[in-house]
């Protein structure tokens, strides 16, 4: 039952963690300024599409909801990283109905978009409209991301996020850490720090100084994490870029005050097609800053994502690729075969990668990976780990260790343990393991 009738707005939230944090303060607003949230289509007065511009499948994913949205209700607002340029054009273009686009992180735009086509007199009931002070959250109650910075100073030739998102800009650490704070005291107990590059909070304010709980504190990354590391929960590190810097707070994680866990993005092992990708960091450095890493913190995970396939990229770049996974031995690796993305840097290369051979140096990549993924995991056989609680039926519980940041990596199966609740937090001793899971009791 709705409090008014006439207020009633649909979402659809598409792409990563940071465009679920900017749907999640979209609809936190919405919600606050009276507005009713509604699971379908023909329940709501106007459906708000947030889309994903990274690649081609993802834009294709992102014009497929905006077709159906139309379809199925008419009335479509649309916002996020295909709402700016040439795709905010195509978008308009294919579906001339859409009645409003805004770009990544336009939260005013899009909430005075949806008040110009569903205005309504707010009617206040405090029983009803209360919004907890975390703000609607679109994860479960017991983790929830922490995005730290817009944009991205990088100019990497494969990616347009700058493009989209702009040029770095930090959040406050006191606007951060309030919101941890918030985010704690609701019920959560796994917060995932994101951004376009965690290693660079702050750069953009030269580390300026802020105040949390009336004590002064630097923007910067290190600072960032000692304060999380107080807060009593699983601290987790995404998007981080390994600049020198970093070093400094692995002894954090060492010491058990932020997980062991690193998601690194390094892309290639090749120098040259590094070169060409336009990456920060060489081979050769990531190689000795990951043995520096587990010198000082033996247990650190460490995930990453590569591209095979970039064009230029020679079988001896393969071959250096492979050989670089060797040395590194990750624990958590995705792979994407290179796919051109309207306005990249790279669509300009030359020497394009055959699809046919894309694959096959997938496939082999990925081979590789998973023996490695696979021995790490066996190793843990014997040990007894912590592991977070994500769901519980009738069969057992499923939760996640401090290697395995959720959606993205594996789980950890309790089979016939059922009297368990989701974010709890119990140690199991590890039983079995394949290439990406773990069975514990």
């Amino acid at each position: 039952m709705t409090k008014s009738g006439n207020n009633r707005v649909g979402f659809v939230s598409l792409g990563c963690p940071k465009a679920l944090v900017d749907s999640e303060r979209i609809l936190t607003q919405l919600k606050i300024d009276g507005y009713d949230i509604v699971p379908s289509y023909e329940d709501a007065q106007i459906v708000v599409v947030n889309t994903c511009g990274f690649i081609d499948s993802a834009k294709q994913e992102s014009l497929d909801a905006i077709g159906e949205a139309i379809s199925e209700n008419g009335r479509v607002i649309v916002t996020g990283c295909m709402g700016k340029g040439d795709d905010a054009r195509a978008i308009m273009d294919l579906h001339p109905k859409v009645l409003s686009v805004t770009g990544p992180a336009a939260y005013e735009e899009v909430v005075s978009a949806v008040h110009q086509y569903v205005p309504h007199t707010p009617v206040h009931d405090p029983f009803a409209d209360l919004v907890p002070p975390q703000g609607i959250k679109l994860t479960p109650r017991h983790y929830a991301y922490l995005k730290i910075s817009e944009g991205c100073n990088h100019r990497c030739s494969f990616c347009i996020i700058p493009a989209m998102r702009g040029d770095l800009v930090s959040r406050p650490i006191g606007d951060v850490m309030d919101e941890a704070e918030r985010l704690v005291q609701a019920g959560v107990r796994e917060l995932l720090v994101i951004s376009q590059d965690t290693s660079a909070y702050g750069i953009d304010t030269k580390f300026r100084t802020g105040f949390w709980n009336g004590r002064p504190m630097k923007t910067r990354m290190q600072d960032l994490c000692e304060a999380l590391g107080e807060l009593g929960v699983w601290v987790r590190l995404h998007y981080v870029y390994p600049y020198p810097h970093v070093d400094n707070v692995i002894p954090l994680m060492a010491d058990g005050k932020i997980l062991p866990y690193l998601d690194v993005p390094l892309q290639h092992g090749s120098p040259e097609i590094l070169k060409l990708m336009k990456r920060p960091a060489a081979a050769e450095k990531s190689l000795e800053r990951i043995r520096r890493w587990r010198e000082i913190c033996p247990d650190i995970t460490l995930r990453s994502t590569f591209i095979v396939g970039f064009p230029g990229e020679t079988e001896r770049d393969f071959e250096q690729l492979l050989d670089f996974m060797q040395e590194a031995q990750l624990d958590r690796v995705g792979c994407f075969q290179y796919s051109p993305v309207k306005g990249a840097a790279a669509n300009e290369l030359p020497d394009p990668v055959p699809e046919a051979l894309k694959q096959e140096r997938w496939e082999r990549f990925m081979a590789l990976q998973q023996d490695i993924s696979a021995a790490r995991l066996q190793a843990k056989i014997g040990r007894t780990i912590e592991i977070l609680i994500d769901s519980v039926d009738e069969q057992g519980a499923i939760g996640r260790s401090s290697a395995d940041a959720p959606e993205i990596d594996g789980k950890v199966y309790l089979d016939g343990i059922t009297d368990l609740n989701p974010g709890d937090l119990v140690e199991a001793e590890v039983t079995h393991a394949d290439e990406y899971d773990l069975w514990a009791g």
